[in-house]
């Protein structure tokens, strides 16, 4: 099968579509004929070796967000068949494989694909919404609190937004000014251009604080809680952000994403109520995947990405 392999760290150029060979789906997994794949900053700063080797060392081939069709199903399964259309976060963070035409998923990682919602835009949900969906559940995120997200225009930030104004929160949201109308579309309360005004300089009373973009995010945003907030980072932070929080009353929260079939199935109920929606920027073909890693970096993307998988000229479905 085709697939994008990560020969080494490096920039996005070093990825490469490679014929590999075809994963079985195991006891307990489902064989998915891939149609569309997700990518995420994840994505670009594993390539990258930014992470270390957190996800072990390359070679191997990227990828967690899938979406696609059961072509294949291992011992013990229940609820999935063939031909069911499924989507979910694949194994997360172990290495799954996304960047290809089939991938073995534990079964219960995925979800049944709601009619409603296409391919690209199933593939685009997963990593990104569960990473919303986690932290505004760790930080008890309710009706009636001042939430602020970073990068709210993002993959995570844009689905972030939605879900705690579908919570009931006063939802604040920093990005450039040319996205502010999106965000108010999403239903952002407050908007902020960070490129014109520090933010901790017009921005306070807030119970949350959601941390999309790390470096010196952390300890400005101490600024804008109030005692006893909490503020959520992702994959580590300032190393003085946990003593600085402790200083001024405020609660960190240090959140990795992982695999949830009922958290997906709590996402997908928001989508069917017309609460949640994921936005696409661009859909790409599978061999422009070094493309898509470059302008995830440049940390100007709306919404999500998407890799769209179509099988090779002549190959299986």
């Amino acid at each position: 099968m085709r697939a994008v392999m990560m020969e080494r760290f490096g920039a996005p150029e070093t990825l490469c579509l490679a014929e590999v060979e075809r994963p079985a789906a195991g006891p307990g997994e489902v064989l998915v004929r891939v149609v569309a794949a997700g990518v995420n900053p994840v994505d670009a700063k594993a390539r990258s070796g930014a992470l270390g080797d957190l996800f072990g060392m390359p070679p191997f081939v990227l990828g967690w967000d899938v979406s696609g069709v059961v072509e294949g199903v291992g011992a013990g399964v229940v609820g999935l068949a063939l031909g069911d259309e499924v989507f979910g976060l694949a194994r997360f963070p172990e290495r799954a494989g996304a960047y290809a035409e089939y991938v073995a998923v534990p079964a219960d990682e995925l979800v049944h694909k709601p009619s409603r919602l296409d391919h690209a835009v199933a593939a685009g949900l997963p990593l990104a919404g569960l990473t919303a969906q986690q932290v505004l559940d760790h930080a008890g995120v309710e009706a009636g609190q001042r939430v602020l997200v970073h990068a709210a225009a993002g993959g995570v930030g844009h689905l972030a937004v939605q879900i705690a104004k579908a919570r009931g929160a006063w939802v604040i949201g920093t990005a450039r000014a040319e996205k502010h109308p999106f965000l108010r579309e999403l239903g952002a309360d407050e908007t902020v251009d960070y490129t014109a005004t520090p933010f901790e300089d017009v921005v306070g009373d807030v119970d949350v604080v959601l941390d999309l973009i790390g470096g010196d995010y952390g300890r400005r945003s101490l600024r804008t809680l109030r005692l006893d907030g909490t503020i959520v980072v992702l994959l580590g932070g300032d190393d003085g952000l946990v003593e600085a929080a402790r200083v001024a009353g405020v609660r960190v929260v240090n959140h990795l994403v992982h695999p949830d079939g009922p958290g997906l199935a709590r996402l997908v109920e928001l989508v069917e109520r017309g609460v949640l929606r994921v936005v696409v920027e661009q859909l790409m073909p599978l061999e422009r995947a070094a493309e898509a890693h470059a302008l995830i970096e440049t940390g100007r993307v709306r919404g999500k990405i998407v890799l769209s998988v179509k099988p090779a000229a002549g190959g299986a479905r």
